[in-house]
Order: structure tokens, then C-alpha cells, then sequence
């Protein structure tokens, strides 16, 4: 028995062109990085417990109150980020179930943000309800780049699922294309434990996120910075292979996304120099964090990219081949 749900009852009436999916595809991307980017401003600013309890601002009130100040407020208005998160991957949703030639890869990634949205609204209340603890802050902040993860492959999808931005020509011969991918997975990892090995910096360092007696990880934080330093130039020196071995024809888009990629790691490493030479000021820092998001959006764009160069296919990442038609059955 087939069974009829809101949306594919309106798909059935209505539908929508590719430009409204990719649009909102890009908007949830730019959304994901707006939470990251609040969330360091709540923690530099002291603000993580301007709001003392969770989901409410305080036992009695949603709100912040007056008596709060500013530290409230700006806590209160990084919760309601959350709320127009929600809208934007529901629109995601939305836009790529109406669309008259089958997205499937969109639409699991715009459910998939959902989900992670939930899981996020659900640490950041354990973050307030533990008083900032910096292991339960740093599962924060993974779970948001699981976010900007979800959203940047829902935008790589909402292009490769509508046959946009290919290039023309196949991988070449089978050695180089395995070599390719051990190189594009790897920049992935690296990156990742860059990030990761990030939190331990912040962990570690002054920015507790509250003006009170907030606990600190265990570690030197000039050690963990070290240690950052050189994953990031790691990091550097497998973009740079990466780039060397990417052929020009059937790689173009790998190319240029690596070179991008490449640049912007390079600015944030000079912002992180900066900062760690100059006592961490605020601005910096959060200039940072906004780096931190770029940079994870860059190496996922060149690893979805390569992936999609290298399965020969205009589909989505991962190769899958697309569904022929749209069936009510199969989508919600």
C-alpha cells in the first residue's frame, strides 16, 4: 500500500526548478556556518551561561530578562539561530522533493541535517546543564561541523543530481585514479584531525565561554597548539599533492577547488599565527572559527568533487546511480 504523505501530496500538484534547490542547498550551507560562527561569539564573549537552564532561558522564563544583560541576550539570539537552521533545512527538504526529475541525494541530506539540528539543540543543552564543560563545548562544536558536513554534500548533490558543473571528460587510467582518491581521502582525515586537535587548543586556552570558574581541559595548551600547527601543515602539503597529480582534463573542478582550498588554509593559518603570538583577542579568535568552517567546507568540496571526477558519472557523490522515476513510495 502506498502511502500518501503532505509533501508528496504537493509533489504531485507542484514543482519546482533545479535554481530553487541549489539555492537552498547554499543557504543551509551559509546557515551552518552562521551557528559555528554565533557559537564562538557566545564563547568569547562569556556569554555560554547567559541563559542558565535549558530549553528554557532560565527555570520560569523562555526569554532572557532584563536583569540578564547583554551576556542573555546574546545567548538567547544563538538559540534562536537554531530555529531559522531549522527553516532553511526544511526548505532544502521542500524545494528537493519538488522537484520533477528526482533528487534523492538532496533529499537525504536535507533529512540528515534535520536530524543533526535536533542532535545539536540536544548537546547544547547538556553544554549548559554541565556549566560548560570543555569536553561536552567541543562535542558542541563536532556536531555543528557534522552540520556544515551534511549541508555541504546536500550542495555538492543539489549540482551533481542536476547535472551541473561536470566536466566533460572521464579518469584517466585506474593507477592514477586510486592514487588520486588515497590522496583526496587522506586531505579529508588530516583535516579532520585538525579540527579535532582544534578543540583541544580551544579546550585548553583562556575562552572558557563564561566569566565564572570554568574548568579547563588538561592539557599544555602550547604543546596542543604546536601539535595543531603542524596538521595544518600537513594539511598544506597533501593539497599540494593532491593538486600535482590531478590531471587537467576530467579534473578541472578539482583543480580549482583545490587551489581554493589551498588559499584559504593558508589565510587561516596566518590567522592562527597571529592570534597565538598576541594573547588569543577575541576578534581573532572568532575570525578563526570562521576560518576553521571555510576550510572544512573547502577540503569536503575538492573530496566530493574528486569522487564525482573519478566515478566517470554526472550523479551524485558516491557514484549512485539516480533513480528512473519518481515514485510517492520512496520519498517522504
Amino acid at each position: 500500500m502506498i502511502v500518501r504523505t503532505p509533501l508528496s501530496w504537493l509533489a504531485g500538484r507542484y514543482s519546482l526548478g533545479a535554481g530553487s534547490v541549489r539555492a537552498a542547498a547554499l543557504g543551509s550551507v551559509i546557515a551552518s556556518i552562521a551557528i559555528i560562527v554565533t557559537g564562538g561569539i557566545v564563547r568569547v564573549t562569556g556569554s555560554g551561561l547567559g541563559c542558565t537552564d535549558w530549553p528554557m532561558c532560565t527555570g520560569e522564563t523562555l526569554a532572557p530578562t532584563a536583569e540578564m544583560g547583554v551576556h542573555g541576550a546574546i545567548e538567547f539570539g544563538n538559540r534562536l539561530l537554531t530555529g531559522a537552521l531549522c527553516a532553511v533545512v526544511g526548505w532544502v527538504v521542500i524545494t528537493a522533493r519538488l522537484q520533477e526529475k528526482p533528487m534523492p541525494a538532496v533529499l537525504r541530506g536535507g533529512w540528515a541535517q534535520f536530524w543533526i539540528v535536533v542532535l545539536n539543540a540536544i548537546v547544547g543543552g547538556v553544554t549548559v546543564w554541565m556549566r560548560l564543560s570543555p569536553y561536552i563545548v567541543a562535542a558542541h562544536f563536532l556536531a555543528a561541523t557534522l552540520l556544515l558536513t551534511a549541508a555541504v554534500y546536500t550542495w555538492h548533490a543539489a549540482y551533481a543530481d542536476a547535472g551541473a558543473d561536470a566536466d566533460g571528460a572521464g579518469p584517466g587510467a585506474p593507477g592514477s585514479v586510486a592514487r588520486i582518491r588515497s590522496l583526496s581521502g587522506a586531505l579529508v582525515a588530516v583535516t579532520a584531525l585538525l579540527v579535532v586537535v582544534g578543540t583541544l587548543a580551544t579546550g585548553s586556552g583562556p575562552h572558557a565561554g563564561d566569566s565564572s570558574d570554568v574548568a579547563r581541559m588538561p592539557f599544555d595548551w602550547t604543546a596542543v597548539t604546536v601539535v595543531h600547527g603542524v596538521l595544518a601543515g600537513a594539511v598544506l602539503v597533501l593539497a599540494g599533492a593532491l593538486l600535482s597529480v590531478l590531471p587537467e582534463d576530467g579534473f578541472g573542478a578539482a583543480r580549482r577547488k583545490a587551489v581554493v582550498f589551498a588559499a584559504v588554509l593558508l589565510g587561516q593559518g596566518l590567522v592562527g599565527l597571529v592570534q597565538s603570538l598576541t594573547a588569543l583577542p577575541s576578534l581573532l579568535v572568532m575570525i578563526h572559527l570562521l576560518g576553521s568552517a571555510l576550510v572544512w567546507t573547502g577540503v569536503l568540496q575538492v573530496h566530493f568533487t574528486v569522487r564525482r571526477a573519478c566515478s566517470g558519472r554526472g550523479g551524485p557523490p558516491g557514484g549512485a546511480p539516480l533513480p528512473r522515476a519518481r515514485g510517492a513510495s520512496t520519498y517522504v
